[in-house]
């Protein structure tokens, strides 16, 4: 079993090779996270990731590696399960207002014991399916959480006119590119270098058609 020191260590390295500077006490919080979860996922089954050497790699740093992509005040993210990528980017931007939203229920308790003990005062929960949430976001994040049709359907009305959605994705979403909706384009794909995390990764940008804002 990894000590924090090693966790520690784990997570800075991982930090530096993404060229990223967070703020005073970030990284604590960080690991603290990573404790809570690991301590709830023996019992609610949160993620399938056990090891809490792959919890920082493949949680926390591969979370953090869309960070130079984040922008604006608000960001919602979607199908956030335990919290990922939105709990990592709300700890390394704790001026920016950040809306989780998942419709199990055992993980929103979870992301509101984790806002709770970890004092994330930037940071709100909610349990609701995409379509049934209100309101409109500068940045909208959603990791492995479904197909870009699918998403941008359930969920574009959360987008504000110039803002950008980042659709993290695994290999090159080619075939899901023709199914993105009229009145979003794809901006830009960007490969992502996520540091002891194999496989591809990929960050897709769209954004509303015709507002080149954000790019």
């Amino acid at each position: 079993m990894s000590s924090r020191h090693d966790l520690q260590t784990r997570l800075e390295h991982g930090i530096a090779a993404l060229g990223l500077q967070l703020p005073d006490g970030a990284v604590e919080r960080l690991l603290d996270y990573q404790a809570l979860l690991a301590r709830w996922n023996a019992t609610y089954n949160l993620t399938a990731i056990r090891d809490p050497a792959e919890m920082v790699s493949r949680h926390l740093v591969d979370s953090l590696a869309i960070l130079p992509f984040v922008q604006g005040e608000t960001l919602a993210d979607l199908g956030t399960g335990p919290g990922l990528p939105g709990i990592p980017l709300a700890i390394a931007a704790p001026q920016r207002q950040v809306l989780l939203v998942d419709s199990n229920g055992k993980k929103v308790r979870f992301l509101r014991e984790a806002i709770r003990s970890l004092k994330l005062e930037n940071v709100r929960a909610v349990q609701s399916r995409v379509e049934e949430v209100e309101g409109q976001f500068d940045c909208i994040t959603a990791r492995a959480f479904a197909s870009l049709q699918d998403m941008l359907d359930w969920g574009g009305h959360l987008l504000t006119n110039s803002g950008i959605w980042l659709a993290m994705k695994g290999k090159h979403p080619e075939e899901e590119l023709p199914g993105v909706p009229a009145g979003f384009e794809v901006r830009a794909i960007h490969t992502l270098t996520v540091p002891e995390v194999g496989g591809e990764r990929h960050l897709v940008v769209i954004g509303r058609a015709g507002d080149q804002a954000g790019c």
